[in-house]
């Protein structure tokens, strides 16, 4: 029986990875509090993945301003990057190689979220039709609606950069092998580039080219920072209306970006098919395969995928890795399974979110 393809050597920047299996970035609230850090748990949960290729952390936020859900890590405070030098260091001892996404929610947030109760910040003051997670002061937490926010000053926005310049030098000072800067579902950078949630007039918004100069701009900071492009990734959804965001003409605007792109010598180029949370997209097939002739670069692909459809994926050369989400969740041992043709866990939904380590630690792996 012929090898998997996914389960072949790749290159990926300075990295050598074993295989084409990337733990895609995943949400799951499990920070502690108080101050949003990294734990023994987070590491457990993490190491026990280190089989893949590439892991990228769930998204973790790059200043207090960028939290949109409770319980979700930052990399802005020294107690944050001590918790995830915890998580480098078991990762690293077993073997594996991980990347941090950068992350900034923009209008995805709430004053119960935000330092001082301060409005969500955003590219224009438009509410998105979307939810966040709060803590109200008597410790209770739930599902909220998303706060209308203010539009950020021009002036301003040398500030958010920042945020992700630091969050780059922190997270790198707490042992991560590179980062992924978050540009999908909706977050801020997403709701700059979009032309529904990005109604400015200033050089960030208006045309194509201001509306993808945010993303531009954070991600050349991040690579200065870094101090080498192929330690550095970037996340994309195009077609994605997750959070409320919507663009007039996909095709355009995300041809025009990866057209930016292709001079930087980034690591990968990391999609998500729009259909990850259930819904369909018509025409994204189509638009992904223009995308794929316009990017010169390493891409990830990622999208409900199984080990079949991984495998058509890559021999197809629709991409040169791929990614798995809830796959991952469910199956810490993911690539033996591939590897062997085992059956996968079953997803627990209900533990997806917050919690301890049910749900998250506790999957079994074979023997």
């Amino acid at each position: 029986m012929p090898q998997n393809p996914v389960l072949k050597p790749a290159k990926l920047g300075p990295l050598d990875l074993p295989n084409r299996i990337v733990m895609a970035p995943l949400t799951r609230q499990r920070a502690l509090q108080p101050g949003n850090v990294p734990g023994p748990l987070n590491a457990e949960y993490y190491a026990q993945r280190a089989n893949a290729g590439l892991i990228i952390s769930e998204a973790t936020q790059v200043c207090p301003e960028g939290q949109g859900y409770a319980w979700t890590p930052g990399i802005h405070s020294r107690e944050q990057v001590e918790g995830w030098t915890q998580v480098t260091d078991r990762v690293h001892r077993a073997g594996g190689r991980i990347f941090m996404q950068l992350w900034h929610v923009g209008r995805i947030s709430h004053p119960l979220l935000q330092p001082g109760g301060a409005d969500p910040v955003a590219p224009s003051a438009i509410q998105a039709q979307a939810d966040c997670f709060v803590v109200e002061p008597d410790g209770s937490a739930h599902k909220a609606r998303t706060a209308m926010p203010r539009a950020l000053e021009t002036t301003e926005i040398a500030g958010v950069i920042e945020a992700y310049r630091s969050g780059a030098a922190n997270a790198m000072a707490a042992g991560f092998d590179g980062l992924e800067v978050h540009a999908a579902n909706g977050y801020l950078l997403d709701q700059f580039l979009c032309s529904n949630s990005n109604q400015r007039t200033d050089q960030y918004g208006g045309s194509l080219e201001n509306r993808a100069r945010l993303v531009l701009d954070v991600l050349d900071a991040v690579i200065e920072e870094v101090g080498d492009s192929g330690r550095v990734g970037l996340r994309l959804s195009p077609m994605g209306t997750f959070n409320d965001v919507n663009d007039a003409n996909p095709e355009e605007t995300f041809t025009y970006l990866l057209e930016q792109l292709n001079g930087k010598g980034l690591a990968y180029l990391h999609v998500n098919k729009p259909d990850w949370a259930g819904g369909t997209y018509e025409g994204f097939d189509e638009l992904y395969a223009t995308l794929r002739r316009t990017y010169s670069g390493t891409m990830i692909h990622c999208g409900g995928h199984t080990a079949e459809s991984a495998a058509e994926t890559v021999a197809s050369g629709q991409a040169d890795l791929v990614a798995f989400g809830r796959g991952y969740i469910a199956n810490p041992d993911l690539v033996a399974r591939i590897e062997t043709g085992a059956g996968w866990n079953n997803l627990d939904a209900s533990t997806l979110y917050g919690g301890g380590a049910k749900g998250y630690t506790d999957y079994p792996m074979m023997r």
